[in-house]
């Protein structure tokens, strides 16, 4: 399996607490259009520790159906709990996903001979092709670059989403071994880019899919000058998307474009009133909404 682009982590729009499924094939809608060359339904951007498992299986199976086959479709369906993650994994499987994004067990701190483990006895046990996702900032502990190697070995570990935030990590994994490495920041998409990353899992792209897409052929090509353009434009989105939790800001942003509600589930809440403001204040210098 190829990964390469622009694989946007989908937000899960909400609609007085329910899951808007109307929305969300509005969204799959605008990344096809985009050119993405793929969508990541129910990961840290989709709000998935909040949704039940029956929604959490639904949100997949539904991007599916409607995507169907018109981009590559990489579940989140990871967990802490390896038989939950064999569960969820299988399911997205049966559902039509492409492959599956496995985040690096939290809370419970595995070591990296239990992380090795984890992740493959979930391959062994679902066949579906594995994108790693290392994320140190919330699971606690990282997948180290000599455990992506030994991963690596089993040839459904297709990618890992490097969200570690080092541009240098990305060397010291193309250095043991030749797994894609696709960056988990889209501020640090280019940088990743110029060492051997192929791409990026993004959270800018629920908003500019078709920019992104286009700064990251250009950068696969070869034409950095031109993709820093971009990255230069739209290099304040990408900052302030963060400017509280991810998703917060993105769904603020998405509800001023009027994409979606921009409607949480707790402990996830609105964007402060300061940040509402800055985030405003920051799509209209990107262009992103009328001045």
């Amino acid at each position: 399996m190829v990964l390469q682009g622009v694989y946007t982590a989908l937000v899960t729009p909400f609609r007085n607490g329910k899951v808007d499924f109307a929305a969300l094939e509005a969204l799959l809608e605008k990344q096809i259009a985009g050119k993405v060359a793929g969508v990541v339904p129910v990961g840290t951007t989709g709000e998935s520790p909040t949704l039940s498992t029956s929604e959490h299986i639904e949100v997949i199976a539904r991007t599916a159906e409607i995507v169907n086959g018109r981009c590559q479709v990489i579940a989140g369906s990871g967990a802490n709990s390896t038989e939950e993650a064999i569960y969820l994994t299988l399911e997205a499987k049966a559902a039509g996903a492409d492959a599956s994004l496995q985040v690096t067990p939290y809370y419970n701190k595995p070591t990296q001979e239990g992380i090795y483990r984890h992740f493959s006895v979930i391959a062994e046990k679902t066949a579906l092709p594995v994108v790693l996702y290392n994320v140190p900032g919330r699971a606690g502990v990282p997948i180290n670059a000599d455990t992506i190697a030994r991963l690596a070995k089993n040839p459904l570990m297709v990618a890992v989403k490097e969200a570690g935030g080092s541009v240098d990590k990305v060397s010291a994994i193309k250095d043991l071994c030749d797994i894609t490495v696709l960056s988990g920041d889209d501020s640090l998409t280019l940088p990743m880019m110029s060492v051997g990353a192929a791409g990026v899992i993004s959270v800018a792209s629920n908003i500019i899919p078709g920019e992104l897409s286009e700064m990251v052929a250009l950068a696969a090509k070869g034409d950095f000058q031109a993709a820093l353009a971009y990255h230069r434009k739209y290099y304040p989105l990408f900052r302030d998307l963060f400017i509280e939790s991810n998703p917060i800001p993105v769904k603020a942003a998405m509800g001023i474009m009027g994409d979606i509600v921009p409607e949480y589930r707790l402990p996830l809440c609105e964007l402060s009133d300061a940040h509402a403001v800055a985030l405003l204040e920051t799509m209209k210098k990107c262009g992103v909404v009328a001045q």
